[in-house]
């Protein structure tokens, strides 16, 4: 029982264990410890893993107070002692067992979930009964894995990497929540040219500040949904990556890396499904760089070669030239798109269809003339900024 091959949250959640008996006046330290430390988790790692197994979390949380209620208290001077059951030293050997079977180098959490289920005793009774089989609980922990292996101390940390650091742009179109892209149809084709290209089918566009690059990513993501495309793009999601969220609190070194590398494990045990848009292309290289590591584009690179990364980038002629083309291995992977400034009658024309819902947001009338007027006026007096 080795508690160094345990991963950070693991450790954790046997610390809050033991916390909880002593708390109790319990002389015993308990598997129904462990397993009440993982249901009170407010994560939800353990809850959401009964629940993807078909159990009910809050009925195995209920059985597991009644069966620690059940246990002798002590007072006195023998209170704060506790004591290692040997079921609990079978249960650390079994977890052991299990990571090394599934070919993991450190414990994580949801073998000690799945430990509690397999060993003979309460635990796998109180798990039974709300629903759960260790054949369950394995299927739901090999789902969330997507086949990767706990290689770090922070294993956990990668899993859902692709809900926690993109947003699903082409949910948000399908519940309505993306304005209308009015024009850019050039554009748009140009971008579902390149993505249905079988090599080299990483469109990146650029274009001036202002000027509409993330609007034809959110029309991508419209057309897909209204079947608008080829076939070979028809069931594809389009996630937009959140950088700051991939490198806020990333200040160990390797942190910044073993995420991005869950997030690209991820898209690629997806099927090939997934496009994913980068704003602010640029911004890659030399993220998450620290000494004797790899930044984020240099990750990028093997995945985008190989084909399992398909994305669409974006970023200024300017960040371009200065970032990106001078690093030949990555300027070689995307085919730019250049998105010009609109005309003032496009912009008037986007103006139009957009009127309805400023409208709506500010509760006035907005008159044709003034749509003109404020198309034109800004392009004749407003020179350092572009046209949307």
């Amino acid at each position: 029982m080795d508690f160094e091959k345990y991963t950070e949250r693991a450790r954790g959640f046997v610390q809050s264990a033991q916390g909880i008996a002593v708390r109790d006046g319990h002389q015993r330290f308990l598997p129904e410890h462990l397993l009440k430390a993982l249901l009170d988790d407010s994560k939800g790692l353990a809850a959401n893993l009964i629940k993807a197994a078909g159990g009910d979390p809050a009925l195995a949380l209920a059985r597991t107070d009644a069966a620690l209620a059940k246990q002798p208290k002590v007072e006195g001077s023998g209170a704060g002692q506790l004591y290692l059951a040997p079921e609990t030293a079978k249960l650390f050997d079994q977890a052991q067992k299990l990571a090394d079977k599934a070919g993991d180098s450190f414990v994580t959490a949801e073998r000690l979930l799945l430990a509690l289920a397999v060993m003979a005793g309460s635990t796998a009774t109180i798990l039974k009964d709300a629903g759960v089989t260790a054949q369950s609980l394995n299927a739901a922990i090999e789902d969330i894995r997507k086949g990767r292996n706990a290689d770090s101390a922070t294993a956990e940390e990668g899993y859902g990497a692709l809900e926690k650091y993109t947003r699903d742009l082409t949910e948000a179109a399908r519940d309505g929540r993306l304005d209308p892209v009015i024009g850019r149809d050039d554009e748009i084709r140009r971008v579902i040219q390149v993505l249905s290209r079988r090599t080299k089918n990483n469109p990146v566009l650029i274009g001036e500040p202002g000027v509409g690059k993330t609007a034809i990513a959110e029309g991508l993501a419209l057309r897909i949904v209204n079947g608008d495309v080829p076939e070979s793009l028809r069931d594809r999601r389009l996630l937009s990556l959140d950088l700051g969220a991939l490198v806020a609190g990333a200040k160990y070194r390797g942190e910044f890396e073993e995420r991005l590398k869950s997030l690209l494990q991820e898209m690629s045990h997806s099927g090939g499904d997934i496009v994913l848009f980068i704003d602010e292309l640029h911004t890659l290289v030399g993220a998450g760089k620290a000494e004797g590591s790899m930044d984020a584009s240099n990750m990028l690179k093997p995945a985008l070669a190989r084909g399992e990364l398909h994305c669409v980038g974006a970023t200024t002629l300017d960040e371009y030239r200065k970032h990106i083309e001078k690093d030949a291995a990555l300027a070689r992977r995307f085919q730019p798109v250049i998105v010009a400034q609109p005309s003032v009658p496009d912009t008037i024309s986007i103006l139009r269809g957009l009127k309805e819902k400023y409208e709506m947001h500010h509760g006035v009338r907005i008159t044709d003339a003034a749509i003109v007027g404020a198309a034109t006026l800004s392009d004749r007096y407003i020179t350092d900024r572009f046209l949307p």
